[in-house]
């Protein structure tokens, strides 16, 4: 982000659950050979669980491949899991066949990381905007297009966008058209899948604050996802920490930061950019690269390129276990020890 302009205030979290995660798996087929039988598995999101409150962002992190995405498609009901429960609003969304997905989907929309992938590039802002209130059948034309122009001023783009194609516009402008996308139909929560890894740095901050505004008039919850854990700091309450598949650390963003208790987590904080040259810090290099998920390792996923890795760590897989003191926010790990 620029270091010119602030990130505004977060939202602090409210005590209700709007969504409810529990113990989810999305595993996908690999085949191959002529007939194209499944030879292997690969298990994307393994046993996943957290809670999301009313108004909260919770900042989902870790290193490409974890699953991040993965999970948040999952949670949209993009892919289908392979079991677990996805509580929205108490519902379960698991089970759930596209049609009876569809009026959830009302209060339940995503930001992808794409731009330009995720906007038709064959359709007008105007009908790209319009097209979910047609979807569910709301409004009359007149209605529909006063909606749209509404949207468009809400997230900063002109109103002769409507008549424009995506391709028009900067990297910037089309992620504020899929930010509006996303807000048309006034959904509780957004999964925003890394909506500013593909913009320019001094771009990046405009976008943030656009999404903290949003939820501030709207009351919107986010689950934030991102690889850069510094941004994600700035736009949660609280973050989770994703590893092959797996959340190994989830609590308040400042405590994450301040005291992170994973060896993963202290590596992602440490390989941030000191932007001040004359400091210097120590820095946890991990070794080796992140495992395949279709053959992952026996006991903790992390153990492979875990300086403290033991026997135990080989063969048992930690529980994620809450390791804050009375009185203190939850604060959880999976990891066998206390470092």
């Amino acid at each position: 982000m620029s270091g010119q302009e602030q990130v505004q205030g977060r939202v602090g979290p409210q005590p209700s659950a709007l969504l409810e995660v529990d113990s989810l798996q999305t595993h996908f087929p690999v085949k191959g050979g002529v007939f194209m039988r499944s030879t292997a598995t690969c298990k994307a999101v393994d046993g996943v669980s957290f809670r999301l409150g009313a108004r909260e962002t919770l900042g989902l992190v870790g290193e490409s491949g974890c699953g991040k995405t993965t999970l948040g498609k999952t949670i949209v009901r993009l892919f289908r899991p392979t079991s677990g429960r996805i509580l929205f609003e108490g519902a379960d969304l698991a089970p759930l066949t596209r049609s009876e997905i569809k009026p959830v989907r009302r209060h339940l929309q995503m930001v992808f990381q794409d731009p330009v992938e995720s906007l038709n590039a064959r359709h007008t802002v105007g009908s790209i905007l319009e097209e979910p209130f047609i979807i569910h059948g709301l409004g009359s034309a007149g209605e529909r297009r006063r909606s749209v122009d509404e949207l468009l001023s809400r997230v900063g783009m002109p109103r002769d966008a409507v008549h424009r194609f995506p391709f028009e516009f900067s990297g910037g402008q089309r992620q504020r058209i899929g930010i509006a996308r996303a807000l048309a139909l006034r959904p509780r929560l957004i999964i925003c899948d890394e909506p500013v890894s593909a913009l320019d740095v001094s771009i990046q901050s405009q976008v943030i604050n656009l999404l903290l505004d949003l939820q501030r008039d709207f009351g919107l919850s986010y689950l934030f996802i991102a690889h850069n854990l510094a941004v994600v700091k700035h736009v949660s309450d609280r973050i989770a920490v994703m590893y092959l598949g797996r959340i190994v650390e989830i609590g308040g963003s400042d405590e994450v930061y301040a005291n992170p208790r994973h060896p993963y987590t202290r590596a992602l904080i440490e390989a941030i950019p000191e932007p001040d040259p004359s400091r210097s810090r120590a820095r946890a290099v991990l070794s080796g690269d992140i495992p395949s998920p279709i053959n992952p390792p026996p006991g903790c996923p992390f153990h492979t390129r875990c300086p403290h890795a033991t026997d135990r760590c080989r063969v048992e897989v930690p529980a994620l276990r809450n390791t804050a003191g009375p009185g203190e926010a939850e604060h959880e790990v999976s990891c066998h020890y206390d470092l």
